[in-house]
């Protein structure tokens, strides 16, 4: 038996320490908040994600009376992205979360399906996708979507040995 350790590098920072590319991308995740059909969670999520020909496709949570058939906002995005652009590399993705009358202080983390999905876009193009999460206090930035899924599924699990 042997033990294994998972390392991760997140840069914390504010929005005002980002790079300005990275900033437009977070500021029209924000406004994204304000599309989210949230009747029943009232937590609103936007996400943009910037593709390598430099236009920004963004979308927002859509939830559902039958929950499982709402999707998140960072699913919107990156599906809507792939389907209209599919020649083209999706090279940053940042979310933003508004609930309560203001934005999150701490950068909301993405649920596992959306996590699954981003490792999926960077598979699909073979490069890796920046992640910004973004909150009032602090926001996170990934150098690749597979930093936030470690021992990923993808497509060499399907392989037939």
């Amino acid at each position: 038996m042997k033990e294994l350790t998972l390392q991760t590098k997140i840069t914390a920072c504010t929005l005002e320490e980002m790079n300005p590319t990275l900033r437009k991308l977070v500021d029209k995740a924000k406004s994204m908040t304000q599309n989210a059909y949230c009747p029943y969670s009232h937590y609103h999520v936007g996400a943009a994600a910037l593709l390598a020909d430099g236009q920004i496709v963004a979308g927002s949570n859509q939830e559902n009376a039958a929950y499982p058939s709402g999707l998140c906002a960072e699913r919107t995005t990156l599906f809507a992205a792939n389907a209209n652009n599919p020649q083209t590399p999706v090279l940053a993705l940042a979310v933003a979360c508004y609930t309560n009358g203001h934005f999150t202080k701490d950068a909301a983390s993405p649920c596992g399906a959306c996590r699954q999905v981003m490792v999926e876009t960077e598979h699909r193009y073979g490069q890796p996708m920046q992640v910004v999460l973004y909150g009032e206090d602090t926001c996170y930035i990934f150098e690749k979507a597979a930093d936030l899924l470690p021992l990923n599924f993808d497509a060499d699990n399907l392989e037939k040995k």
